[in-house]
């Protein structure tokens, strides 16, 4: 008789033991076909890809701010851009938006920071909740809904009155919102998991913001619903694969972000 041995599941990564037919987790057979397998190692990659670009994205348009602020004579804290820098380079809110009609900031506002503490703590958000959303819903839904999700997080923000805000975790949020929808909508073992997961992050976020002064709750909260309508709107992996729509809307998405970021910081290094 031949003896199976315990292999990770292709779909979640858990482990499989040898006495069991399929994942425990998430209900993939140890016997799946060889394109799931192939799938898998994709996303994975695609996931590890477009964690590095956002963070590095980022990381440069924090420094950009910084290297701005020192140019305009603004004094911070350390390593704190100045609101002049942020203001000049996208920061969103009511006084942006309804003084300078700044609308195009919905979008910059996502990738700018106030200092290196708040950096860090988004990109260590992006860094666990990136991957996971990829996985569920592909990379290219889920950059969309990473760009629409924090421009709805700071459109709800500017209805709900918030004069000045920045910051990634608008479209973090999004992403949380997303799998919400997915761990509720799939539901069993896997699905339940990772509801429970995400719930806690929630949690984590409305604790936070009640401690904490400055922090943009209707961001935050506008955020995770717009995660949870876009999710339900485009489906994840388990409903339907990818197709060239998804891949034509998330490229619309990065040449959105791109073309913004890039006419932001010309545009405030030519008139500084």
């Amino acid at each position: 008789m031949t003896t199976q041995r315990a292999i990770l599941c292709p779909r979640c990564r858990r482990l499989i033991g040898s006495e069991e037919a399929v994942c425990s987790w998430c209900g993939t057979g140890r016997t799946a076909p060889w394109w799931q397998f192939i799938n898998w190692s994709k996303s994975s990659i695609d996931g590890d890809w477009i964690v590095k670009a956002l963070i590095t994205v980022n990381v440069l348009y924090f420094a950009v701010s910084l290297v701005l602020s020192i140019r305009i004579g603004e004094v911070g804290s350390f390593l704190s851009p100045g609101q002049g820098s942020l203001m000049n380079l996208g920061a969103t809110g009511t006084y942006p938006i309804d003084h300078f009609g700044r609308f195009w900031t919905v979008i910059s506002a996502n990738y700018l920071h106030g200092g290196i503490i708040h950096l860090i703590f988004n990109l260590m958000a992006l860094k666990q909740i990136v991957p996971l959303a990829s996985i569920e819903y592909g990379t290219n839904r889920m950059f969309t809904i990473y760009t629409l999700g924090g421009i709805i997080g700071y459109v709800i923000s500017y209805l709900a009155g918030v004069p000045f805000t920045i910051g990634a975790s608008a479209a973090v949020c999004s992403l949380i919102g997303a799998l919400l929808f997915y761990g509720k909508s799939r539901g069993g073992a896997y699905g339940s998991s990772v509801y429970r997961e995400v719930i806690g992050w929630v949690v984590s976020l409305f604790v936070f913001g009640l401690i904490f002064p400055g922090i943009n709750n209707w961001g935050h909260g506008g955020g995770i619903v717009g995660g949870i309508i876009i999710g339900a709107l485009i489906g994840y992996n388990e409903r339907r694969r990818e197709n060239r729509y998804d891949r034509a809307l998330a490229l619309l998405c990065g040449l959105a972000t791109i073309s913004v970021l890039g006419w932001a910081a010309v545009r405030a290094f030519i008139y500084t």
